[in-house]
């Protein structure tokens, strides 16, 4: 038990939707999406973007830990396994000047899926990423992003 989970009575998680293969019709992340799996991650083009960083990954353990508190250390590992490679493929594929990485726990901390993950951002000089406000992004302009990914790590891993 989680000493430290804040998910509501009932949550339905949207990751865990992704990883099992269960697509929403209307919204949210297509199977399309995904750019690396494994048996213990999921890698995949988030759906929500911010307007100069487009195209950042976020990297789930495929089994369902709310967060960091209860991450087991070999899954841990393969998380940031999975965010270095989606590091070099941004790198390479988009020519990004930088990568950051962020990873919030509880509501204070600004997580607002009950499902572990980490944010892989491709960022670019004066991208101004934390003053801006991310918006919802169509499954159609994600899949660019998400073939330009797959094809670097298919040709270079």
């Amino acid at each position: 038990m989680n000493a430290y989970s804040h998910k509501p009575e009932g949550y339905e998680c949207p990751f865990c939707h992704v990883v099992s293969g269960i697509e929403l019709p209307q919204q949210g992340t297509k199977q399309k999406d995904i750019i690396h799996q494994n048996e213990y991650i999921t890698a995949f083009i988030a759906s929500k973007w911010w307007i100069n960083n487009k195209g950042h990954v976020l990297v789930v353990p495929n089994r369902h830990f709310e967060n960091i508190y209860e991450l087991p250390a070999e899954y841990a590992v393969e998380v940031h396994r999975a965010a270095q490679l989606a590091a070099l493929a941004m790198k390479g594929a988009y020519g990004c000047d930088g990568i950051s990485t962020r990873q919030h726990n509880e509501p204070s901390g600004n997580q607002d899926v009950w499902h572990y993950h980490l944010h892989v951002y491709p960022r670019y000089e004066n991208d101004q990423l934390y003053l801006m406000n991310g918006y919802q992004t169509d499954p159609d302009e994600r899949s660019i992003y998400a073939e330009k990914l797959r094809t670097w790590i298919r040709e270079n891993v």
